[in-house]
């Protein structure tokens, strides 16, 4: 499941604003900031704005790892070499 702590990193990565998510994802700035405010998996919010915004961002080459119980990060997918 996505994290708080995964988008706020996500999004720095990315070089993005709230604003940014909120317009790629078509999820409200409100709802991303309430999500981002904690840790952990964001409680009491539609799991379609969840998929919404982890598409989003793995649209843009981020990979979201599996809870691995000790660490959340994400990392950016690797790119195929260029010719």
């Amino acid at each position: 499941m996505l994290t708080g702590a995964q988008m706020r990193m996500a999004r720095g990565y990315l070089r993005w604003s709230v604003r940014d998510l909120a317009a790629a994802s078509e999820v409200s700035e409100a709802t991303i900031k309430r999500m981002e405010a904690v840790d952990g998996v964001p409680q009491h919010v539609l799991t379609a704005n969840l998929t919404k915004i982890r598409a989003t961002l793995e649209g843009e080459g981020i990979v979201l790892p599996l809870d691995n119980g000790t660490a959340v990060s994400v990392r950016a997918r690797e790119l195929a070499p260029t010719e």
